[in-house]
């Protein structure tokens, strides 16, 4: 066996450099992914018939741009929500008092899932459960307090997630 077919072949055992040694955001396509994600998923929650109550009352005009800054924090990029739109407690905050909607978490994750695809997100698997398993964490931690925003703690960090879960 010469030097190229043994190195070839030690670098099926040997880890890979891929995505997961870089920000998930950077992974994902940056911020412009989180975005074209954002506009997709507000796009699939509105025409959906149970995730589409959630906004009945209306909602932010920059809500998809507000959403991808947060997500895009969240999963390892600039810190451009809580540098100018708020921390994890105010996020944490309008999503509580609502009561316990666990068919709406559902039905949101699955409209999440679908505006991957909808926004042409790479198809890399380890990415996309990441990004899926983000999202069904985001939308339990959201939705902890069904009663009450005052229960909500002040001054919290936005949660950061790792390719391993949460930080």
């Amino acid at each position: 066996m010469d030097w190229l077919q043994a190195r070839s072949d030690l670098s099926t055992y040997m880890p890979r450099i891929s995505a997961v040694t870089q920000p998930i955001c950077d992974a994902a396509g940056g911020k412009q992914a989180f975005l074209d994600s954002a506009v997709a998923w507000h796009a699939r929650c509105l025409a959906d018939p149970i995730v589409s109550h959630a906004f009945s009352d209306g909602y932010h005009p920059e809500h998809s741009e507000r959403l991808a800054a947060y997500w895009s924090e969240a999963l390892g990029g600039p810190k451009d929500y809580s540098g100018s739109l708020g921390d994890e407690s105010s996020v944490i905050r309008m999503h509580s008092g609502n009561g316990e909607h666990i068919e709406m978490n559902e039905a949101a994750q699955v409209c999440f899932s679908q505006a991957l695809d909808d926004a042409e997100l790479s198809d890399d698997p380890r990415l996309r459960t990441t990004l899926q398993d983000y999202f069904r964490w985001a939308t339990t931690t959201m939705s902890a307090y069904p009663h009450s925003a005052d229960d909500v703690a002040s001054g919290l960090s936005v949660a950061r997630w790792s390719w391993d879960g949460p930080l």
